[in-house]
């Protein structure tokens, strides 16, 4: 099953459990069992997931759900698929300091849209 994944830079995990079909304990789970990925917190704590956090969230939930492997084998099968792609895939999953920011930054400002719509 292919997710349309919205032309975002980062989710919250409500939104990455809607997009995947995966309840957030679930994912929070993951997170802990699989090292592949660390979805960043805001500096009100939120988890925000990447692009990348998505894509793999799809394939663990495949490799567990529809190929039946257990966390131990799903986790030896991530590492078997290459160490190159896991390098790329850790690099490409830390942001910096300024894409955070701008995230945040993004929801204030369409929260503040929002609030700005509802005025008389």
């Amino acid at each position: 099953m292919d997710v349309q994944i919205p032309d975002k830079l980062y989710f919250k995990i409500g939104e990455v459990s809607e997009l995947t079909g995966v309840k957030p304990h679930v994912l929070r789970y993951w997170e802990s069992e699989f090292g592949s990925f660390r979805p960043v917190k805001s500096r009100t704590k939120q988890r925000l997931f990447s692009r990348k956090d998505i894509e793999l969230v799809m394939r663990l939930k495949d490799l567990l759900y529809k190929q039946g492997f257990t966390i131990a084998g799903a986790r030896k099968k991530l590492r078997e698929s290459s160490v190159e792609a896991e390098d790329q895939l850790a690099l490409s999953l830390t942001p910096n300091h300024e894409q955070i920011l701008l995230a945040e930054l993004h929801d204030d400002l369409l929260r503040l849209r929002k609030s700005l719509e509802t005025l008389p």
